[in-house]
């Protein structure tokens, strides 16, 4: 059987070739990995290499463009420590609020181009069978991951998509690609969709980061969905977001897949208050231009894995400031994404107590 993705963006031009390469690091009491993994582009066949990691596998002689891993991560993550913390806050007051950036139109088109390579990627890893990212890993990544998953962890790591080898630029923007997955134990494919599907009351299982959810239109698998978002990592932004997603059912009896890509994102101003007002589309903060999600459903092991993988556009980091502002502004896509596979499995898991 061959799984074709949905898609609503431009395909990418014939003879183009695309690998991926992503960051994940295992941080846990019992061990620490890093590894190299090697794509195929065309093909979508991984080889992997040792290089970050001892074991004995074969290297490939591949000249096509090819995917490597290069670290693990998961959720248990090193702490700021309280003096750290106090002097990253008397920093960032001290220097300001950033001021007003404008996304230009280069920067769009970049971010457009960089989404619709990766989405040519997923297309042929459907080609080849493989479904989730997890699957795919050699035996000495995959089973401690799937224990872990089964644990209640989540396990995410960190992408980027590259074309003919070289890097998507995306100038006047930075982008951040991550892709997680987490088990969810007791539930079904059927009552997993039944839950996202219900934009109206998404608000309740996502608090804080989603404070307002309401369907906005529907037709069969496809829909139009608004999200009132909250980011905080030392400042609060509050978003209002349209997003476009589609369903794909059928795959297989087992399993599914959804993509939403924004329609529209816009900073509030002073929200909840008689002065509330919306910045210009495109000409704000730039805490969040695009964010694109793409999500997988396999049912098997007595419940759901959920994967997540998400793709946005964010300011560029001023100059002077990376070493200080760097860390927080690529770190919270990473935890919108924990944040978002935690709260669907609290949600759907029987124990939670909660009825979605």
């Amino acid at each position: 059987m061959v799984f074709r993705l949905w898609s609503k963006s431009t395909k990418v031009s014939a003879g183009h070739s695309f690998w991926r390469s992503s960051s994940r690091l295992t941080t846990s009491p019992e061990r620490s990995i890093s590894s190299n993994n090697v794509w195929n582009g065309c093909s979508c066949k991984r080889n992997r290499i040792p290089a970050l990691r001892t074991s004995p596998l074969a290297g490939s002689t591949s000249n096509t463009p090819k995917r490597k891993i290069i670290a693990r991560h998961h959720k248990r993550m090193a702490k700021l420590t309280s003096g750290n913390l106090l002097l990253v806050l008397f920093l960032a007051l001290s220097i300001g609020p950033l001021g007003a950036e404008q996304l230009k139109p280069e920067t769009a088109q970049a971010f457009n181009h960089y989404v619709e390579v990766s989405e040519q990627h997923m297309e042929s890893e459907l080609r080849s069978g493989h479904f989730l990212w997890v699957d795919d890993l050699p035996p000495n990544l995959r089973d401690p991951d799937y224990a872990r998953l089964r644990k209640g962890g989540v396990v995410t790591e960190r992408l980027e998509t590259v074309d003919q080898g070289r890097s998507l630029s995306v100038p006047g923007g930075l982008v951040h690609h991550w892709i997680g997955t987490v088990f969810i134990p007791g539930t079904t494919l059927v009552r997993t969709l039944a839950f996202l599907e219900n934009y109206d009351q998404q608000y309740k299982f996502y608090a804080p980061e989603v404070q307002q959810s309401r369907l906005l239109e529907r037709d069969g698998n496809h829909f139009r969905v608004f999200l009132r978002l909250r980011k905080t990592n030392i400042v609060t932004v509050i978003l209002n977001t349209e997003y476009d997603v589609h369903y794909v059912v059928g795959l297989a009896s087992d399993r599914a897949a959804s993509y939403s890509y924004s329609q529209r994102i816009a900073e509030v101003e002073n929200a909840g208050k008689p002065n509330e007002s919306e910045k210009p589309v495109g000409d704000d903060s730039g805490f969040l231009w695009r964010l694109d999600s793409f999500w997988r459903f396999a049912e098997r092991d007595g419940g759901v894995y959920v994967q997540l993988e998400a793709i946005s556009l964010t300011r560029n980091i001023p100059a002077g400031l990376g070493w200080l502002v760097g860390p927080f502004v690529t770190s919270i896509p990473k935890e919108s994404l924990e944040f978002t596979l935690t709260h669907t499995r609290e949600a759907l898991a029987p124990q939670s107590g909660r009825q979605p």
